[in-house]
């Protein structure tokens, strides 16, 4: 898959993330670095939405502002998520396609479980209709 990948702070652990992004056979197509979170979250977005990426991947001090900002992206549909199981949940039965993480509080081994549950775990079908709901 091309991920679009996106920081406001670059970091070991934002290393890491793309490191873990790769190892796991991706692409990084849109690599935003140190700019503004509001920066971030729209060049992500617009990046997923215009299908230059298959997904993307957000960072911030807290998550909230860029998960924030790709929201306003029409038809991309972020999640702040803080562990894999959350991650999953978002793909599962959300249809998330940017992922939101928090840089003060997530250490590389858990970015790492949550990119993986993220970027392997495909859309319940059963969940189509609800999901379309929010469209």
């Amino acid at each position: 898959m091309r991920i679009a990948f996106g920081t406001d702070e670059h970091l070991p652990l934002t290393e890491s993330i793309v490191e873990a992004v790769r190892d796991l056979g991706h692409e990084v197509v849109v690599d935003v670095e140190d700019e503004p979170w509001p920066d971030v979250g729209r060049r992500v977005g617009e990046a997923v939405a215009g299908g230059d990426a298959d997904r993307g991947v957000v960072c911030c001090w807290t998550g909230t502002g860029v998960s924030i900002a790709a929201n306003k992206v029409e038809g991309v549909r972020a999640a702040l998520c803080t562990d894999a199981e959350t991650a999953r949940g978002a793909r599962r039965w959300n249809d998330a396609n940017v992922l939101a993480l928090g840089l003060r509080l997530t250490s590389p081994t858990i970015a790492r479980e949550m990119v993986e549950a993220f970027l392997s775990t495909d859309t319940d079908p059963g969940e189509a209709q609800t999901i379309a709901r929010v469209r």
